[in-house]
């Protein structure tokens, strides 16, 4: 069998089959012939056993999917990315002090954009008043949500991307609002076919038709920055997403900027009760927005981007064709899908959306806190529903990056406020880089206990991110905080996450769907900061219910390994900085096997029958045992909370009672015998005040307990 297959591009075959797995029609894996077909070149034949990779996976619908690689794919591939970084050598960035050299001197042109966004805005705000004045704002709500729509296609991008944002925000305007904002993700007017081919040709310096064996007449989609065409590539047959820039778009862009930091500028000099650095904010989405605007890096960002999260296979990240990418024009692979937003559409294909957004959180997470580099712009228009089921993600342009120190902030953050240690919580807010270290503290601290005692009244997993927002952005106002640009970013990014979510489910709340991710890493990363965090959960107060309820979510993320929980603590436990922890191992190691005694004790004389009762401790009717009610209650609890944890480890998928190996070898050290000696010791103490406290036989008073 030969297959022809172009350089720098893998190949995917289909074929249905009836046959076993594995197996292929009329050939063996290792007798494929491969015909190589470089991209501009000569036609050459390998044999497959030589250099090509086979990738073979069955599907469920009895097909078989073969992906064929040419050992030379990877080389190509940066060559081909090497080549459209060189197209894109004259892209713009974003440079304030260029944009005051181009503006500065053109006062007409900015007094004229000025007064077009005051009158614009200005007159729409008027007609809301006069709305309201005359007591028909609801009955308005249509017709108003279709002129603010219009408005902000008429003002350009800068306002397009303002608009998307505010449609995924149905706790901040009201559906006639959202549905009229949410047609900016890919209905915006288009910008005439003849300049979009035009801009092509020149970019890739090749005439359309030797690229593309075909590409649709008109554009599948306009965004905020360029237009969508589908293609089929005429070389392989693949079937494409052509993105174009539109023209002028960057002097519509700079121009905004320009008067946008100039407001900024403003509020940093006059407005004192906004602290943060609100110029800051504004370069550093003004430098998002640029980079958007160079299509390669935008290509870079979506192959960085699948290589770190597109390895779970509910996640779909398009791949990119550098030889046809350059800065104006962007060639990925088409992801046939429906858009999050449209959940009749979703359900009609037998998916839920809840399911998709979930994944999306899940995936969220992961970028903002295991490798920190996140999607900034997730809006309905850049998240796909596949017929698969899968969550495809789009539009690379937009990225950020959360600093590691705060990436672990952000999760110890969580474990304060849990255990509304809110000391611990201000202190947070130094690695978070909202404070400089010499910002005393203390002052926060009852801002903080102010709002999450009233917030806490219930569980964590039933707060609403868009609460926390709020409640701490009142505090941030309060006090000399400087917000950085990238939490911003992630406030946008999970705030755009749950809105999706509302559309489907009212109730939903993030913090529900985020906390087994975060059990899970408290329990296995063995970051320092995260392994404190968890030894401050676990034993601050005794509380064994918090491990429970760590394991119960823990179990949630699929992720979760049994064979990892807990192994940090155990490390550290016979470390040589882990004194600390063995004396609070030690106290509970005796309250533990304190409880399994009396408990087992209380168990076997209530079992007893009653005239057995009566010949316990020589006769003795009042019982075996002086112990208040509460007392017993609490022992026998603690001792069915280490039962329930131990069967929450076993039930674990990847429970495996070799994960107490590394438990048994501990105890063979010397550290650990002594450990143990300790732990014997401090039982012995403990039972012997027990059994003493018995033999004086306090007389039984109305706490008491007889049994």
């Amino acid at each position: 069998m030969v297959v022809v297959v172009a350089v720098g591009q893998p190949l995917t075959l289909w074929w249905p089959t009836s046959r076993a797995k594995g197996s292929f029609p009329h050939c063996k894996r290792d007798s494929i012939r491969l015909r190589v077909r470089p991209a501009r070149s000569v036609l050459v034949e390998a044999e497959a056993r030589a250099a090509p990779t086979l990738r073979v996976r069955d599907i469920d619908d009895g097909s078989v999917k073969v992906q064929i690689y040419q050992g030379g794919d990877r080389t190509d591939d940066l060559q081909a990315e090497a080549r459209a970084m060189a197209r894109a050598a004259n892209a713009s960035v974003y440079s304030p002090q260029l944009l005051v050299g181009k503006y500065g001197s053109r006062p007409v042109k900015v007094i004229r954009r000025t007064l077009k966004i005051l009158i614009a805005l200005g007159s729409f705000g008027l007609k809301l008043l006069v709305d309201q004045r005359n007591g028909v704002l609801n009955q308005n709500k249509r017709l108003r949500a279709a002129e603010l729509r219009r408005i902000f296609t008429r003002l350009g991008p800068t306002f397009v991307k303002l608009g998307q944002g505010l449609s995924t925000r149905p706790d901040v305007c009201p559906p006639e609002y959202l549905e009229e904002l949410s047609e900016l993700q890919d209905a915006l007017p288009t910008f005439p076919d003849t300049e979009a081919f035009s801009c092509i040709e020149r970019e890739l310096e090749l005439p359309l038709d030797s690229v593309f064996s075909s590409i649709s007449p008109s554009p599948i989609a306009a965004a905020s920055l360029g237009q969508v065409y589908k293609a089929q590539l005429k070389y392989s047959g693949q079937v494409v997403a052509v993105k174009v820039q539109r023209p002028g778009i960057e002097e519509a862009i700079g121009l905004d900027f320009y008067l946008i930091r100039g407001l900024g500028i403003f509020i940093n000099k006059y407005v004192d009760v906004i602290t943060t650095d609100v110029v800051a904010l504004i370069d550093e989405f003004a430098c998002r927005v640029y980079q958007e605007l160079n299509y390669v890096q935008e290509g870079r960002n979506a192959r960085r981007f699948k290589k770190l999260y597109a390895d779970k296979e509910e996640v779909l990240v398009p791949d990119i064709f550098w030889d046809y990418t350059s800065g104006k024009v962007l060639t990925m692979e088409w992801v046939d899908g429906v858009k999050l937003n449209e959940q009749d559409a979703i359900e009609r294909q037998g998916l839920k959306v809840l399911d998709l957004v979930n994944t999306g959180i899940q995936c969220s997470l992961r970028q903002l806190l295991e490798y920190g580099y996140f999607h900034a712009d997730p809006h309905p228009g850049n998240l796909l529903a596949t017929p698969e089921g899968k969550l495809a993600f789009l539009d690379f342009g937009m990225m950020s990056e959360t600093p590691e120190e705060a990436r672990f902030a952000i999760i110890g953050h969580v474990v304060h406020m849990v255990n509304r240690d809110y000391e611990a919580m201000a202190r947070d807010y130094y690695a978070l880089d909202f404070l400089s270290p010499d910002v005393d503290v203390s002052p926060i601290v009852p801002a903080l206990r102010d709002f999450f005692d009233d917030a806490l009244n219930s569980t964590v997993s039933e707060l609403n991110f868009k609460t926390l927002v709020d409640g701490l952005g009142a505090v941030l106002y309060q006090y000399p905080f400087n917000v950085p640009a990238y939490y911003a970013l992630i406030l946008r990014s999970l705030t755009v996450l749950e809105g999706l979510a509302l559309y489907a489910d009212p109730n939903f709340k993030v913090l529900a769907a985020s906390y087994p991710y975060f059990a899970k890493r408290l329990l296995t990363d063995p970051n320092p900061y995260l392994r404190d965090a968890l030894i401050e959960l676990l034993f601050k107060d005794g509380k064994w219910n918090r491990l429970e309820n760590l394991l119960v979510q823990g179990k949630k993320d699929r992720d979760f390994s049994a064979k990892d929980a807990l192994q940090p603590v155990l490390k550290l436990l016979l470390g040589s900085d882990g004194e600390e922890l063995r004396t609070l191992v030690i106290k509970e190691a005796v309250r533990v096997t304190e409880a399994f005694i009396w408990g087992t004790v209380i168990d076997t004389y209530n079992s007893m029958p009653n005239f057995m009762r009566a010949l316990v401790v020589n006769g003795n009717a009042t019982g075996p045992l002086v112990m208040s009610i509460a007392e017993q209650e609490s022992l026998i609890e603690l001792r069915d909370q280490v039962f329930r944890i131990w069967g929450l480890l076993r039930s674990s998928e990847s429970f495996d009672p070799a994960l107490l190996q590394p438990i048994l070898q501990v105890l063979q050290q010397p550290e650990a015998r002594n450990l143990g000696g300790r732990v014997i010791g401090g039982i012995t103490q403990r039972l012997a005040a027990r059994l003493l406290q018995q033999v004086l036989r306090v007389p039984t008073t109305a706490s008491a307990s007889t049994l």
